[in-house]
């Protein structure tokens, strides 16, 4: 084989990978796009549930003015939900992704406990301005779910590719790092319904 032979096929080989790297790298950059986009969506859910609140505290507290310490939970954990802030680039921080999730949970938890005391008062059940609150916040609570479930499906086809070999050695060197998964090992005590007695 001849120097130039060697020298071609030398080439082509590194004309291919060339070519190779360059579309992993587009086509990790929409998938990223793609993540930060299903991001995006999760928050406006959580932005959407997070702004019934004061609707729904109020119209409770106008029947159930001693139940101070539920309302006051739920304002603690709205406040904190909005002191939590996680963006796109924050993803791959698993410490902002538990504390996002943590605050998320309390906040759903202090809901959980709000529409238990609602629970307690027929007329209140009975008030429009509750059912029409009460049936907006459980739609929100189902178009959470259904985007959380979308992010964790783009999630799952990131990480698949960057830990993918061998592509995974050159994602690595450019800057692409798995992402973080939403996770369900609090939640289960985080969203637990709090027992009622109607004693």
């Amino acid at each position: 084989m001849s120097k130039t032979m060697i020298r071609v096929i030398l080439g082509v080989v590194i004309v291919v990978i060339a070519l190779w790297s360059m579309s992993l790298y587009n086509g990790m950059l929409s998938l990223d796009e793609e993540v930060k986009a299903k991001w995006s969506q999760v928050l406006n859910q959580y932005q959407r549930r997070a702004d019934l609140i004061p609707n729904l505290v109020s119209t409770v507290k106008g029947y159930a003015d001693h139940e101070e310490k539920v309302f006051i939970e739920v304002a603690k954990a709205r406040s904190q939900v909005g002191s939590v802030n996680i963006t796109a680039d924050d993803l791959t921080d698993p410490k902002k992704m538990e504390q996002f999730q943590q605050a998320q949970g309390e906040l759903k938890s202090a809901i959980s406990r709000l529409l238990l005391v609602a629970e307690r008062y027929p007329e209140l059940k009975s008030n429009q301005n509750f059912l029409e609150l009460q049936a907006q916040l459980e739609g929100t609570e189902n178009r959470i779910a259904v985007e959380r479930m979308r992010y964790i499906d783009i999630v799952k086809t990131f990480n698949t590719k960057v830990r993918r070999m061998p592509q995974a050695i050159l994602l690595g060197l450019m800057g692409f790092d798995p992402i973080v998964q939403f996770g369900v090992e609090n939640e289960a005590e985080i969203n637990s319904v709090p027992e009622v007695s109607f004693e």
